[in-house]
């Protein structure tokens, strides 16, 4: 697969969002917020003194959300794209959860009631690989519980 030049704004942000996460970051973010308290003093603590920090982190706030946001949704797409390859290329699990981030809010919770049957049911198996899929499971147990009365 070829790779595409990635923007200048691409870079930017990752590297951005990199950086902010960094124990460099963090002190430096410290510094400054302890290089404005010691100047306190010097502005005898009025109110342009308070209104520059607060103006400077509401802006720096502001702008990592939309940057925070960017990233996230960047990263979860590329995770649930490698998620969606590996369902679809493997026989057992059911190829119903390709894309289940579109699914409304009711067909999530539809799905995981299934799941926490398939829970259940898998906590009664001494074998973690016996069911793969929730009809799987149910004739499993259904074959099961007819077998046995």
């Amino acid at each position: 697969m070829k790779k595409k030049e990635i923007s200048v704004f691409e870079k930017l942000s990752g590297y951005s969002t990199f950086f902010t996460g960094t124990t460099t970051a963090f002190i430096l973010a410290l510094s400054v917020i302890v290089a404005w308290l010691i100047t306190g003093p010097f502005f005898n603590f009025s109110n342009t003194w308070q209104l520059v920090v607060n103006t400077g982190t509401t802006i720096i706030t502001f702008l990592m959300v939309f940057l925070i946001q960017r990233m996230q949704n960047k990263d979860s797409r590329a995770i649930h794209l490698k998620l969606n390859e590996l369902v679809a290329s493997l026989n057992g699990p059911s190829n119903r959860l390709i894309d289940v981030e579109d699914l409304t809010e009711e067909e999530l919770e539809t799905l995981s009631k299934y799941y926490r049957e398939l829970a259940i049911m898998a906590k009664k198996e001494k074998d973690l690989s016996v069911s793969h899929s929730i009809e799987e499971a149910e004739k499993l147990h259904h074959a099961k519980h007819h077998k046995n009365h």
